[in-house]
C-alpha cells in the first residue's frame, strides 16, 4: 500500500466467511478495520486477528437491518477514525430451501431487511460520511453473489435481495459521482466457508437432482476485494464476478 493518509474500511458481517477473509486481507494491506457482525464472540476472535497484524481496530456488534443500530455503528466510526475510505457491504442471510408458496413472509422479510435494507443502511450511512469528510469520497464495495444473475431452486428472498442489491450498485455508483464515490459490486460463486460446507455432500440443481458442486478457497475472493479496494477513485471495478471454475453457473439450469 502506497504511503499516505491512513485508509479506513468498514466490513459488515466481519465475524465469519467472506466477511472475516476480507477483513483480514485489508488489514494485510495496509487498513484500519472497523468490523460489524450480528454476533459479538466471532467478532472479537477476528478483532484479535487484525490486531496480531498490527491494525487498529473496532469490532462494533451491528443489526444492519436496523436503523438506529447502523447510525450508532457510524457515530463509532466516526468518533474512532474521523472517515471511512472503503465499506464492504458484505452481510447477509439466506432462508431454507423450501417451496415458494410455502415460504413464511416472517421468513421473506428476515431476508430483505438483512440483505437489502442492510445494504441500504450501510450504504446511506457510508455515503454521507464520505461526502463530508475530507479529503471527500470513498469506495463502496457490494457482495452481490451470482445470485443476482440466476436463481437456485428454491430461493426467492436471497435472489431477489440480491438482484436488487445490482440496481442498488448502479444507482450508488451513479449518484456518487458528483462526491468522489465509486461503488462497485463482486458476485462470488462457492467460496469454501461455513455456509457453502454443505456443498460437499450435495445440493439440489435446477433439474431436481442433488450433486456436489466445487468451491475455491475464500482467500481468492479477499485477494480480489483488496484489489478493488486499492484502485485510485478515478477507476473503478463496476462488476467482478470470482467464482470456482467449474461450478454450475455457466449453463446452470
Amino acid at each position: 500500500m502506497s504511503t499516505g493518509p491512513q485508509k479506513i474500511a468498514l466490513v459488515t458481517g466481519a465475524g465469519s466467511g467472506v466477511g472475516r477473509a476480507v477483513a483480514l486481507g485489508l488489514a494485510g494491506a495496509g487498513y484500519d478495520l472497523a468490523l460489524a457482525g450480528r454476533r459479538a464472540e466471532p467478532l472479537e476472535a477476528v478483532r484479535g486477528e487484525v490486531e496480531a497484524k498490527g491494525r487498529r481496530v473496532i469490532a462494533v456488534p451491528t443489526d444492519v437491518g436496523d436503523e438506529e443500530s447502523v447510525a450508532t455503528l457510524f457515530a463509532h466510526i466516526q468518533e474512532t477514525f474521523g472517515r471511512l475510505d472503503v465499506l464492504f457491504n458484505n452481510a447477509g442471510i439466506g432462508a431454507p430451501p423450501v417451496p415458494l408458496n410455502e415460504l413464511p413472509v416472517a421468513t421473506w422479510k428476515r431476508v430483505v431487511d438483512t440483505n437489502l435494507t442492510g445494504a441500504f443502511l450501510c450504504l446511506q450511512g457510508a455515503f454521507r460520511l464520505m461526502k463530508s469528510q475530507d479529503p471527500r469520497g470513498g469506495r463502496i464495495i457490494n457482495n452481490g453473489s451470482i445470485s443476482a444473475y440466476a436463481p437456485r431452486p428454491n430461493s426467492a428472498p436471497y435472489t431477489a435481495t440480491k438482484h436488487a442489491i445490482t440496481g442498488l450498485t448502479r444507482s450508488a455508483s451513479l449518484d456518487g459521482r458528483a462526491f468522489g464515490i465509486a461503488c462497485g459490486q463482486i458476485d462470488i460463486g462457492n467460496a469454501a466457508t461455513e455456509m457453502t460446507a454443505r456443498m460437499q455432500t450435495g445440493v439440489l440443481q435446477a433439474d431436481g437432482s442433488t450433486r456436489p458442486e466445487p468451491t475455491m478457497d475464500v482467500r481468492h475472493v479477499a485477494d480480489a476485494v483488496v484489489h478493488m479496494a486499492s484502485l485510485p477513485l478515478e477507476a473503478n471495478v463496476q462488476f467482478m464476478t470470482v467464482m470456482a471454475t467449474t461450478m454450475p453457473f455457466i449453463g446452470r439450469g
